[in-house]
Parts: C-alpha cells; structure tokens; sequence
C-alpha cells in the first residue's frame, strides 16, 4: 500500500527533482536560509555572553526560542490559509528586515541584554510563521514520487549550512563582532528572497482549498482530526514524537558528559560529533541519488530500531575510535529514519494540511525535544552515562516497536 491519499495535479514532464529548476532555485534558497539562521544564533548567543551574566545570556535564548515553540501550530494554520510561498517570503523578508536592522544599532551601540531579548523574541515569533511554511513547499513544487529525493537534498543542505553558518559566522565575529556578524546573516536572508519569489508552487485543486469562512481555531481543530483519522499520520507523529524524546537529550548534552567521564576531550567531542554529521550526510545523500527507497515505512522502523541499538551501545564503548564508528551509524540510520518519515508524512497528508502538519510534526522536534536537555544532565549526575542512554535507547526502540506493530505504517510505501 501506498502512505499517499491525496494527490496534486503537478505537470506531467517535471524532470527529476535534482535536476528540476524549480526545486534547485528552492535549494538554494533554503542554504541561504539555513545559513543566516546559523550565523544569526551562534551570533546571538555569542552577544548575549558579553552583554551579561550566564543567567542572562541564558534568558536571551530563551526568548528566542519560546515564541518559536509556543506559536508554531497557529503558523502552520496561517501556512495553509495563505499559502505556504508567501508566507515564507513576507516572514524571510522579515528576518531580514531586523537583523540587518539590529546590525545597524549595534555599530554604534554596544549590545545590551533587553535588546537581545526583544530581537530574540521576534525573530523567533517570525520564526513559528517561516519553519511550518517552508516545511510544507517540498511537496508543492514538485511531484510526490519525488519528496524521498528533496528530503535528501534538503538533508544535505542542511547540513552544508550546519558546518558552513559556524564557520561563517565565527570569520565575522572574529573580523568585526557581532554587528558585522548579523550583516552577514542578514545578507543571507536577502539573497535567498529572490530565490523564493522565483519559486513555482502547484496550485492546490478546488476540493483541497480550506473553507474561507472557517476561523483559525477551526482550522487548527481541522488539522489535528486530520491527523487523528489518518492512521499512517497518526502513527509517524506518535512514532517520531517518541524517538525525538529519546534522542534529543543523549545527543546533544549526553554526548558532551560522555567524552567529559571518558577523558576524550574536546577533539573526541568533534569526533564524535562530526561521525553523527558524516553519517547522517552519507543518508541524505543516499536518498538524494535513489530518489526513493522500497518498503518506506519498514525500512523507517528498522532504521529506528538500529538507531536505539547503535545508542545504547555508544555508553559502553571501550574507545574513542569505536565511538566514532557507532556515531557514524547513529547518524546513518536516525538520517534516513528522519528523511522517510517526513516523506511519508507529506505523501499521507491532504494537500491543504502540510503547513499544519509540518507544524504538529516541527512543535516536538523544536519545542518539546530541548526541554529533556535538564532532565538528561541531572539523570547523568545522578546516575552516570550508561544508564541514562540504556533508558534512552528504550524508548526509542519503544517507537520503533510501535511502528512495527502497526501494519498501516510497516506497509506504507513512497509513490513510485
């Protein structure tokens, strides 16, 4: 069975997406994109420690980072009322309104904390509009046979942007500080404006359009019984949901308390952190070439499954070499477990719910993910590393079970 329900009426001689203009002039936007967001929070961050103390720089990211969470399923809501394109288009246009803005304050001011805060706090409201719309295009411009392909791509993109925003970054900061840091990412949110306007969306057909009398409130009630009754819908977010909880604490602060408790140092960090990168890059990669992988929905869970092995085992690890290894397969199969799901999701939803399904899906990555980073730190003061990724590797292995379990979503396929 296919996980698709709905289809959109694309022209029938679209060439693959990694030879499609539309598709690489929505790539290119995307990279700029992604790289004026890494420059605009390793910039802020930076700013906010030399603005003032530990608690207040932590107050500044906070800002910038609640708006984002707490709004993101009304921006999923104004996606789709709107449509997607011009809503990524008016809130980059936004993006780079204030930050070219706030770089211009502050070269002839020094950075002070509430002006960070304020600039945290509405680059991160614009932030809940941009993410849900630019989340739901993929599947407006080009076919859906080909959404294994751009989640490839856009997995590569995003982790260009990754390495490329650090290092651009952190060549401005250290040539003109932070004003001159937040004109790069400014400029980057420029060049990635025209980009868009370029773009070419597929019309979305009449019975697909929401019913303009309908208030937002009852579009968002709509979008989550669409979700509700669609069981392959149901099942992904419930099952990402779950694998993201596990995730999220030991790679992103377990990792660090484990290279701390074995002596590796900051070069074993990079290590392991750049074998996550290489390997999730090495799946991007993989789907950007085949352009679609059969049995989608089995190869999804075994690739959980696998991820939740290669976790528990990176806590007993007896060297740094190893670790690197199983980092890499970390990497590897949590990538291609991400890419399917999100093409799943898209070849599942009706057309007019992508905006707010990309929210619903977006909101626990981003929103819900980082509040298990406290809760991972005490764990591994109180109880060491082994424990805590045993538990969890548990539950990410609890959603692959899930999954598994379910024949809708171990039987869902990509559109040939």
């Amino acid at each position: 069975m296919t996980a698709t329900a709905t289809t959109l009426q694309a022209p029938p001689d679209l060439p693959p997406a990694h030879r499609d203009p539309n598709v690489l002039r929505w790539l290119g936007a995307f990279v700029a994109s992604l790289l004026g967001d890494n420059v605009y929070f390793l910039t802020l961050s930076w700013a906010a420690t030399r603005a003032g103390s530990p608690a207040q720089a932590g107050l500044v990211l906070a800002a910038a980072s609640v708006p984002r969470a707490v709004l993101m399923l009304g921006g999923g809501v104004v996606a789709d009322r709107f449509g997607p394109r011009k809503v990524v288009i008016g809130s980059d246009l936004m993006r780079c309104v204030v930050i070219l803005a706030v770089a211009g304050v502050l070269a002839v001011a020094h950075p002070r904390v509430w002006l960070l805060m304020v600039v945290g706090l509405v680059f991160g409201t614009v932030d809940a509009l941009f993410l849900p719309a630019v989340g739901a295009l993929p599947a407006r411009i080009t076919t859906l046979d080909q959404l294994a392909r751009v989640q490839g791509l856009r997995g590569l993109a995003s982790r260009v942007a990754t390495i490329g925003g650090s290092l651009l970054g952190g060549l401005a900061m250290a040539l003109g500080g932070s004003p001159v840091a937040f004109a790069v990412a400014g400029t980057l949110f420029a060049v990635s404006l025209p980009l868009l306007i370029t773009v070419r969306m597929v019309p979305l057909p009449d019975h697909h359009r929401a019913a303009a009398a309908s208030t937002p409130w009852q579009d968002l009630a709509a979008g989550l019984r669409h979700i509700r009754r669609n069981r392959v819908l149901a099942l992904l977010v419930l099952v990402l949901t779950i694998s993201e909880m596990g995730f999220t604490g030991p790679l992103n602060i377990g990792v660090t308390l484990l290279t701390g408790e074995r002596g590796w140092g900051a070069a074993g960090l990079g290590w392991i952190v750049g074998g996550f990168g290489g390997g999730a890059a090495t799946a991007a990669l993989v789907l950007a070439v085949r352009g679609r992988i059969p049995h989608a929905g089995l190869v999804q869970q075994g690739c959980l499954a696998l991820s939740a092995t290669a976790l528990a085992a990176l806590a007993f690890v007896p060297s740094l070499a190893v670790a690197v290894g199983v980092a890499i397969g970390i990497g590897l199969t949590a990538g291609l477990n991400s890419a399917l799901g999100s093409a799943l999701l898209q070849t599942a939803a009706d057309p007019a719910y992508f905006g707010r399904i990309t929210a619903v899906s977006s909101l626990f990555s981003l929103g819900i993910g980082p509040l298990t980073y406290p809760l991972t730190g005490a764990a591994i003061a109180a109880w060491g590393t082994r424990p805590v990724f045993t538990a969890s590797a548990a539950i990410v292995a609890l959603g692959s079970g899930i999954g598994l379990c379910a024949p809708s979503l171990r039987h869902a396929e990509l559109p040939c």
